[in-house]
């Protein structure tokens, strides 16, 4: 009987520093981020055009002192943050934040 591995799901979301998100993942990794990268890098229709796929948020848009007011999960597949700009309507697949950790992020020593 052949087992998939399973999928990188994260362990752990939380504050790191004023202006960070600590999130460690089920594979030992463990990343902080910038909350405006998290911001800006949301997945849903009013950040990224449905049919283009262009991200129509502009970075400069978002507030420097941007935080999370609420993160949730979404069955076993993603999180969903309030933001302190009122936003909330984004869904963070958990492949999608593995992609922000990893591109925008820093990888915790």
């Amino acid at each position: 009987m052949n087992t998939l591995p399973s999928p990188t799901q994260p362990t752990r979301i939380e504050p790191f520093s004023p202006t960070e998100i600590s999130i460690a993942w089920n594979d030992g990794a463990e990343f902080t981020v910038p909350y405006r990268e998290v911001r800006f890098y949301c997945p849903c229709a009013s950040c990224v055009d449905e049919h283009t796929g262009q991200r129509v948020i502009k970075k400069e848009t978002i507030p420097l002192d941007i935080r999370p007011k609420d993160v949730r999960t979404v069955g076993r597949y993603a999180v969903q943050i309030t933001w302190s700009d009122r936003h909330a309507t984004g869904i963070y697949h958990y492949e999608t934040l593995r992609k922000i950790c990893e591109q925008a992020g820093r990888r915790a020593a």
